[in-house]
């Protein structure tokens, strides 16, 4: 039996983990694929913030950091009733493979299956956008054109 209240996701990347993991917690590098301004302070409890996905701002806390290989934290957007900051859990392993990185999400939490089919597509694309730029390419700016990761 499935479970229909989680997002999981797989994209192969054609870097290495470490790269990966930079572009997953350096604000620098996190803002060549996402948002127009980020603070992370990735460590257990530090801050996750992304502002500019759309008109919203997403926010949680670390949960785990294990350097190259893991991520764990807290998620949601500011002002929203549905996703609330800090109500759903996202879980990223780097495995490396292939002479690039394996990236698998999980994201749990989500009070609905409507919120998890948004959530998913809004990987989908910010996931494609993070393979280029972690790869060395350019993604260009972001259409907005889908969803991202849980708004419409």
């Amino acid at each position: 039996m499935t479970e229909p209240l989680v997002v999981r996701r797989e994209t192969q990347i054609a870097a290495a983990p470490a790269t990966v993991f930079a572009f997953l917690t350096d604000p620098e590098k996190i803002l060549r694929w996402i948002g127009t301004e980020a603070t992370m302070e990735a460590h257990p409890g530090g801050l996750y913030l992304i502002n500019g996905i759309g008109a919203r701002a997403a926010r949680g806390a670390f949960r785990e950091v294990v350097p190259v290989h893991r991520l764990a934290y807290s998620f949601g957007w500011e002002g929203d009733e549905a996703v609330p900051p800090g109500s759903s859990l996202i879980e990223i392993d780097l495995i490396d493979k292939d002479g690039g990185t394996l990236l698998c999400i999980t994201q749990t939490g989500l009070p609905d299956a409507a919120q998890c089919a948004l959530h998913a597509q809004g990987w989908e694309h910010y996931f494609g956008r993070l393979a280029v730029a972690a790869a060395g390419g350019d993604p260009g700016p972001d259409s907005g054109s889908r969803p991202p990761c849980g708004t419409a």
